[in-house]
């Protein structure tokens, strides 16, 4: 796109400093309209711009022909650019909604996978005075598009750094890790996903989803660190149908 810009422009330089000139040599004089090279950048303008208020016009053979070249000239370069134009803001909207774009939000929520406990968090989580009106972002591999277009979205694997930067997690407030059954220990990829955002945010209130909370690694956890035992989550799933927040997350 950027090499599309610069040829565009070139042109656009080459045929204002070209038809600028043959019509100013062309015209001053035999026309009466035209006294000043001013008069000759306002009929380009109006010209390439195909606007033609017809104030400023040519009559010699020359003039005409740099006036046939401005108007193709023109048309060609503004009809690229609004394609451009167009395309550019499609492209910022696809990246959004298919997780691809950075985001810049600051002291928002981040989710980390995309399970069903992590949907039920998603529907209950501005029911709670603390996490009210913040903006939250959803890092997952697990499905292709933003399942909450209101919130922001980045498709790719939560343990990769660059993942977790793009979801600007230095500057979150909250983050929440889900437990990924897919891995044969999803409690030891748990914790190394916790060490991976433990290196880029220190300040942040963590919650994490584990399987065993029992798991003798959990005593290296740190007190900014809260456990969410996944039996108990799902017990407390199928009995009141929300995640009731304030009796899950118990200190670790």
């Amino acid at each position: 796109m950027k090499s599309r810009i610069y040829f565009l422009t070139l042109l656009l330089i080459v045929s204002f400093a070209i038809n600028t000139t043959i019509f100013y040599f062309a015209e001053v004089g035999p026309n009466p309209n035209v006294k000043s090279f001013f008069d000759v950048v306002w009929w380009w303008m109006v010209s390439s711009t195909t606007v033609g208020y017809g104030d400023v016009y040519p009559i010699t053979t020359i003039g005409r022909i740099s006036a046939i070249v401005s108007i193709i000239v023109g048309v060609f370069f503004y009809t690229n650019i609004i394609t451009i134009i167009a395309e550019s803001v499609h492209q910022t909207f696809e990246k959004h909604i298919r997780g691809l774009a950075q985001v810049t939000c600051k002291n928002h929520i981040v989710i980390c996978e995309y399970t069903a406990f992590a949907d039920e968090l998603i529907q209950e989580i501005q029911n709670y005075e603390k996490f009210a009106g913040k903006e939250m972002v959803i890092v997952t591999d697990l499905v292709e598009t933003n399942p909450y277009p209101e919130h922001f979205f980045v498709r790719g694997v939560p343990i990769n750094p660059l993942n977790l930067k793009k979801a600007n997690i230095k500057y979150a407030d909250f983050i929440f890790v889900f437990s990924n059954i897919r891995f044969k220990d999803p409690d030891v990829k748990t914790l190394h996903l916790l060490s991976r955002i433990k290196k880029l945010n220190q300040h942040a209130k963590i919650y994490i989803e584990m399987e065993n909370p029992q798991d003798e690694l959990v005593q290296y956890l740190d007190p900014s660190v809260t456990l969410i035992e996944s039996r108990r989550m799902l017990e407390d799933l199928l009995k009141f149908k929300a995640i009731k927040f304030d009796e899950l997350f118990t200190k670790s």
